[in-house]
């Protein structure tokens, strides 16, 4: 081993390496044995696409070259696909139509994608098949109007039989969807019961959102496909329903958080009473997530008799399967961390999971013995046990007497040494959402930076989802002062115990994450010594006055209703708090992002660079909010690593491009 300085260290974690290497793998579901999932790719500029594994394990791609299975209900998306008796129903990014391919008799034999809705202004997401009446039933938001909010609804798509043509549809043979429930500013999660006769679905109104408050409806279904005794069966008062869905057999289960943690319910609809499913829980546990997107699940039926779930547990998430009469839960799999997808039958579970030393993968989990058969890796990086960092769930004391949570990764690699007496920069990461949540999983963008000398800390400051409905709450009202707290509280509680150097911390998040960098730097300015924003909101009002309807109003939650209490917006808006930020920062923007819009990041760059202070800003044509394009991610890493260098004054192992610093 050699001695070197933290930050000095050659890593076999190229930057380009990291970026090429890592899909997002997700959206699993199951049909005929087969296996399909969504697979986004870097080095195709960020596309999503679908692809289908056959029992025998052959894989191959469903959809053409040219096509990115993506939706832009909520900007979010998520939901973008369904399949059924082996005809996929998918919305194709670039125009947002909805699209059926007939599954081919041999993979990599691609079908012409065939038109279902035709071009203009609607986005659909979420979709179910319902085969009885030959439709789909899905999420519709329609932005015809222009200059007002769009309006969201739950549609139906007639079907009809499949166009076996070598081109796609012509505009005279589409279809028009038709809204079947409507009235409430968004709705999700519409699933039919197993014989079709009944609907369940979520919906909500501003200002909350949908870990804040949901309502869960059912209803009847006639022969002509209209919903009649439409009856709501939970949720509203503060309480936050999840993935409503039916078993073989008729039952209605969903998620709720009525007890301050996500647990699961079974419903009895003929007297209107539902049960806890599960008897043995765990502390502290959750089986819930945040809805950031469609689609999403924590648990499927394996067959009649039992379930398969997936619930999280100081930070870290579980598989488990539940017996359906007993309600006893049993661990299954445990060497896993399940991300934010499950599919299962009688006798399998399909789900994308890591663990801390592994990378996300799509597995097979059969259930009655528990072996885990792996189906595609989201990282064709191998790395050595020597190079990775594990991540140490820690708590630690912060503000008002509270504890928060985080993981602490500490600087590994088997080559090299620090000099005796040293402490590493350290680098505190702030999560996007707010309410979202740092994962444990083995990330190669975390290792990047572990593996060349830092240590890292990613906080999951109050306001984060996991740790229970109070925890969540604790950001309400308190956007910009909690988080802030918490993740100083955090770097201060390390480098009092000697993991990292109070000279050289730094700060980095991204999109609210990267409010909360520019609020830490600012308004507790000292603190940090550096600090990286990624599409991060530097102006509150503004954001509140120009961002997408989804999130409208969640700031009203966060910081107070708007313009009542616009002092307040002001207050906390780190663009005008540029007098208290004392050090350098890097800031990182996609040009097409309509979360947080461009102007965000260049009036913060505007602003520290007027205030002499050293600042650089990177901007990207072609990407949104969250960079997926390899170029981006792999020049986004190497152009922080060469600032922390200029900054710190150490020179990195690696060779890269230099970045225009002004003042510096």
């Amino acid at each position: 081993m050699r001695t070197a300085p933290y930050g000095t260290w050659a890593s076999p974690l190229s930057a380009s390496a990291v970026a090429a290497g890592s899909l997002r793998l997700g959206a699993v579901q199951l049909d005929r044995g087969d296996i399909y999932w969504l697979e986004g790719r870097p080095q195709e500029r960020g596309r999503s696409v679908l692809l289908r594994s056959s029992p025998d394990g052959s894989i191959g791609e469903v959809v053409p070259p040219d096509f990115n299975v993506r939706s832009r209900v909520h900007e979010y998306g998520g939901g973008a696909y369904t399949v059924g008796d082996g005809t996929v129903y998918c919305v194709n990014f670039s125009d947002q139509q909805v699209y059926r391919i007939v599954a081919a008799d041999a993979l990599n034999s691609v079908s012409v994608p065939e038109a279902l809705t035709p071009p203009g202004p609607w986005r659909y997401a979420d979709f179910d098949v319902d085969v009885r009446r030959q439709r789909l039933i899905c999420v519709r938001e329609d932005h015809t109007q222009e200059g007002r909010e769009p309006i969201n609804t739950i549609v139906s798509i007639p079907l009809g039989p499949a166009k076996r043509t070598d081109s796609p549809a012509e505009a005279g043979h589409y279809v028009h969807s038709e809204v079947i429930a409507s009235g409430y500013d968004f709705y999700s999660t519409p699933r039919l019961s197993a014989d079709g006769t009944k609907l369940a679905w979520l919906s909500w109104r501003h200002p909350a959102m949908p870990w804040d408050e949901t309502e869960l409806w059912v209803a009847d279904v006639d022969a002509n496909g209209a919903l009649t005794n439409t009856t709501r069966v939970a949720g509203g008062n503060a309480e936050s329903i999840y993935q409503p869905g039916w078993s073989p057999d008729g039952a209605l289960y969903y998620v709720s958080d009525r007890t301050g943690w996500w647990q699961l319910y079974r419903s009895d609809l003929s007297d209107r009473s539902d049960r806890a499913v599960i008897r043995n829980l765990p502390d502290e546990a959750e089986f819930g997530r945040p809805a950031w997107v469609f689609g999403t699940a924590t648990w499927a039926c394996a067959g009649l008799s039992q379930l398969i779930v997936s619930y999280t547990q100081r930070g870290r998430w579980h598989l488990a399967t539940v017996d359906v009469a007993s309600g006893i839960l049993s661990p299954v799999a445990p060497g896993l961390q399940p991300d934010e997808w499950i599919a299962a039958d009688a006798s399998s579970a399909i789900v994308v999971a890591g663990s801390d030393i592994a990378p996300d993968r799509v597995v097979r989990i059969d259930i009655a013995t528990g072996e885990v058969a792996s189906i595609r890796s989201a990282s064709k990086q191998p790395v050595e046990a020597g190079y990775v960092s594990v991540p140490e769930a820690i708590e630690f004391p912060t503000a008002d007497g509270r504890t928060a949570h985080a993981f602490y990764y500490a600087p590994q690699n088997m080559d090299f040494n620090a000099p005796a007496g040293e402490a590493p920069p350290l680098i505190a990461i702030t999560h996007g959402g707010p309410t979202a949540a740092a994962s444990a999983t083995l990330d190669l963008q975390i290792q990047y930076w572990t593996s060349r000398g830092f240590a890292l800390v990613d906080v999951n400051y109050g306001g984060s989802s996991g740790y229970g409905r109070a925890y969540r709450d604790r950001l309400n009202g308190n956007w910009g002062i909690v988080d802030v707290a918490d993740v100083t509280s955090a770097a201060r509680f390390l480098c009092q115990t000697g993991r990292g150097d109070a000279g050289r911390l730094i700060i980095r998040g991204g999109s609210a994450g990267g409010y909360t960098t520019l609020a830490a730097l600012t308004f507790q300015a000292g603190v940090f010594k550096a600090g990286a924003s990624y599409y991060g909101i530097s102006d509150l009002e503004v954001l509140e006055l120009d961002t997408h309807k989804f999130e409208a109003r969640y700031s009203h939650s966060l910081v107070g209703p708007y313009p009542e209490a616009r002092d307040t917006y002001r207050a906390r808006s780190p663009i005008h708090a540029i007098d208290r930020l004392a050090c350098p920062l890097i800031l990182f923007q996609g040009l097409e992002d309509k979360v947080v819009p461009p102007n965000q990041s260049q009036m913060m760059a505007d602003a520290v660079r007027d205030k002499r202070l050293p600042v650089a800003y990177l901007a990207f044509e072609g990407e949104q909010h969250g960079f997926r394009r390899a170029e981006t991610i792999a020049r986004c890493l190497e152009a922080e690593l060469y600032f922390y260098g200029k900054v710190f004054g150490f020179t990195p192992a690696d060779s890269t491009e230099p970045v225009e610093i002004a003042n510096l």
